[in-house]
């Protein structure tokens, strides 16, 4: 049986999810170089790949256990890691957010805030409501 077929094709899930982490850095080096002059930028940059790299790591993490796994030491780091994921996603979308509004007409950047604040409670309400 080959590799695809036995593990369902997790193989080239693997294979996509680090080519996509390799043009993330790719991307945030760049971003970082373009903005070697303002500190403040290289900042966001390192942070949001820090980020996201974490978000990627606990969403791994969080969709490897099962739902079932609520008992014990595994439903614990299942629940860290629901919890780190809406954590992290709401960070990712807040810095997001902080960046943008300031850019656009006051009424816009109000806007921005308030979808940023629906997708926060929204994710909290997916992940620990529903």
């Amino acid at each position: 049986m080959d590799r695809v077929a036995a593990d369902g094709g997790a193989g080239g899930s693997r294979m996509l999810a680090k080519l996509g982490v390799g043009v993330l850095t790719c991307n945030s080096a760049a971003a970082a170089y373009r903005s070697r002059r303002d500190p403040g930028a290289v900042a966001f940059v390192a942070l949001a790949y820090a980020a996201l790299l974490l978000l990627l790591y606990f969403l791994g993490r969080f969709e490897r256990t099962r739902p079932g796994d609520d008992d014990g030491d595994r439903g614990r780091g299942r629940a860290k890691s629901k919890a780190s994921v809406w954590a992290l996603s709401t960070l990712l979308t807040a810095m997001f957010a902080a960046r943008v509004a300031p850019l656009m007409p006051p009424a816009v950047g109000v806007g921005v805030w308030a979808v940023a604040a629906a997708t926060a409670v929204g994710g909290f309400w997916a992940l620990f409501v529903n």
